[in-house]
């Protein structure tokens, strides 16, 4: 009996195509919205998706300034962040957020999906985003895509 021996091919770092892709957050729920963008910078979403290669794809998403959250979550959903001093304990609503910096509550809720060690840290380099309809990346001929929820 005659056995086929099957190769699987891994991509690697130099044999992946990377794209950059557009997407409006405006009145979208932040969590749909997250997920499907750490599913798209992890490469997710390519044939030849790779556990532990940078496949993805980089991200950019405008509008950060105007994504939804369901229910009372802008003022029950707590932020907690911690110095390592005595009494530096924070806590911010997502109200309070939003208002002096509205790139982290993106920022914050696509890195929570991502892996947590050296290449989740790299892979949240893949995103960029941006409070309004602009962005500074328009040399890198993004596409512009529409998420589906």
């Amino acid at each position: 009996m005659d056995y086929i021996s099957y190769k699987t091919k891994y991509a690697n770092k130099q044999s992946v195509s990377k794209q950059w892709v557009v997407v409006d957050a405006s009145s979208q729920p932040l969590g749909r919205l997250a997920s499907q963008v750490a599913y798209i910078i992890r490469g997710k979403h390519k044939p030849d998706f790779t556990p532990h290669v940078d496949g993805g794809d980089h991200v950019i998403v405008l509008n950060a300034g105007k994504v939804a959250l369901s229910g009372n979550k802008w003022v029950k959903k707590t932020y907690t962040t911690y110095s390592g001093y005595p009494g530096g304990l924070k806590r911010a609503t997502p109200q309070e957020v939003q208002a002096t910096r509205p790139k982290r509550v993106i920022e914050h809720a696509v890195k929570g999906m991502l892996p947590k060690n050296r290449l989740g840290r790299r892979l949240f380099h893949n995103l960029h985003v941006c409070e309004g309809a602009l962005h500074p990346y328009t040399a890198q001929k993004p596409i512009p895509i529409t998420l589906k929820y």
